[in-house]
């Protein structure tokens, strides 16, 4: 069964681009193209899509408010930006946004991103069907078990989690919570297109941060905005993350 895809652009001739190199990847075909903000709404309110390719600035309703409102929708739908504008990328993955496109984009860059989406479909279609009632991603929660009793934790206002001799610690915007959980167990369930395992002893929310210089010969420091606690991302995980974003 194919992928639906939406495709809003009020550029036509981008729209058509794009749906060619989408068609060409078995397994997705292009249902929907939109032109303006409230031609995607109105196909939101008609159908599901699988896919949405949204560009920011569009007339009408700006493709960060849709995506918004669609991820009210409709969390499971993908969300891919296709925009010249590199200064929204925060806002993008912040409404976790699975991946960010930056125009003029190359075919293999835009296949590279089709190929992952195939893989996380195919992977959960193979996932044994005896699931709990409800997934904590679902919900947008962590939920952690402590002396205090259980947290739940929003997990958008995570900032980094850092494991600290025997314990995990979870920074978050405003609050810390320590937990005995290893970080291995807490990546599972953490969604992988916004958490970041970038060294052994850290787990970063890649939408909070707002800077990475070096430190030191193979080791880099992530800096997170409007925030005092910093981490640490190994060389090989900083290529990681440039390949992540096209870079």
């Amino acid at each position: 069964m194919n992928l639906k895809v939406l495709i809003a652009d009020d550029d036509f001739g981008m729209r058509l681009v794009l749906k060619k190199i989408i068609e060409k990847n078995e397994g997705f075909e292009v249902v929907a193209e939109a032109e303006d903000g409230k031609e995607v709404l109105r196909f939101l309110e008609e159908k599901n899509f699988d896919v949405v390719f949204l560009d920011i600035e569009m007339p009408e309703v700006s493709g960060l408010e849709c995506g918004k409102i669609l991820t009210d929708i409709n969390p499971k739908t993908i969300i891919i930006f296709a925009t010249a504008h590199e200064e929204y990328m925060s806002e993008a993955f912040e409404i976790y946004a699975f991946d960010y496109l930056i125009k003029p984009f190359k075919v293999d860059r835009i296949n590279k991103t089709l190929e992952r989406i195939q893989k996380i479909f195919y992977e959960k279609q193979d996932e044994n069907i005896d699931k709990p009632i409800f997934q904590q991603r679902e919900f947008n929660k962590l939920v952690i078990k402590n002396r205090e009793g259980m947290n739940f934790i929003d997990t958008q206002n995570i900032v980094l989690i850092q494991r600290e001799d025997r314990s995990t610690a979870i920074y978050t915007i405003d609050n810390k919570y320590i937990t005995s959980e290893g970080l291995g167990a807490l990546e599972k369930r953490l969604e992988k297109i916004t958490f970041f395992r970038s060294h052994k002893s850290y787990i970063i929310n890649i939408s909070k941060i707002s800077k990475i210089s070096p430190y030191g010969r193979w080791t880099y420091i992530v800096n997170f905005k409007n925030y005092g606690k910093d981490a640490l991302i190994t060389h090989k995980k900083f290529a990681e993350l440039e390949k992540f974003f096209g870079l």
